[in-house]
């Protein structure tokens, strides 16, 4: 007879996601999985079948748990700049509890050179953001908060490198008084 499950997979997840994200892929042993996500080994395997398998499912995990924050904080915003200035924000400064920076930008700089899986993760999240953003700038412009000297597809383009640099430079001491300038000097580009 097998053995029930005796822990709920989304909580493990997330220990393994927010390990992840702290130490990188190399670096998290599964000593060091085990150990913070409270089961054990055999479990770990049967669930998850291996690390890297585990890995891929944090990167799921990290996606959706910031699609759903900043898809709820852009519908809340009165406005497109207000909508982008929330993406910024989030970027910056992140949730509490949570590492700095961004698991995807992480693990991309980590491993997409030479995991495609970990890279079509990658590119796949970027153009979900890059979109996001694409529609804001679209709102915006036809609205008449933001100027219209340039498509919205090469703003996108352009803001997400932006917004990938600073989830870069939030994984550093710097302050976040200097990424919140770069921020609004970012968005400076909109104003009409």
């Amino acid at each position: 007879m097998a053995r029930s499950k005796e822990f709920e997979e989304n909580e493990v997840l997330d220990k393994a996601m927010k390990l992840f994200w702290e130490q990188g892929y190399e670096k998290t042993s599964m000593n060091d999985l085990v150990e913070h996500m409270g089961i054990h080994r055999r479990s770990l395997y049967d669930t998850f079948t291996d690390k890297h398998t585990l890995f891929l499912k944090a990167i799921d995990r990290f996606g959706e748990k910031v699609n759903q924050s900043l898809t709820a904080g852009v519908r809340q915003a009165g406005s497109a700049a207000e909508a982008l200035q929330f993406v910024f924000d989030y970027m910056i400064f992140g949730e509490e509890n949570m590492p700095p920076g961004c698991m995807l930008v992480n693990s991309a700089t980590e491993l997409a050179i030479r995991d495609m899986e970990v890279d079509a993760k990658s590119r796949a999240g970027f153009a979900h953001t890059e979109q996001m953003i694409r529609e804001i700038v679209v709102r915006g412009q036809e609205n008449g908060e933001f100027n219209t000297q340039f498509s919205a597809a090469d703003l996108a383009a352009y803001l997400h490198n932006s917004l990938v640099g600073l989830r870069v430079m939030a994984r550093t001491s710097a302050a976040k008084e200097q990424l919140q300038r770069i921020a609004d000097l970012s968005m400076h580009i909109l104003k009409k």
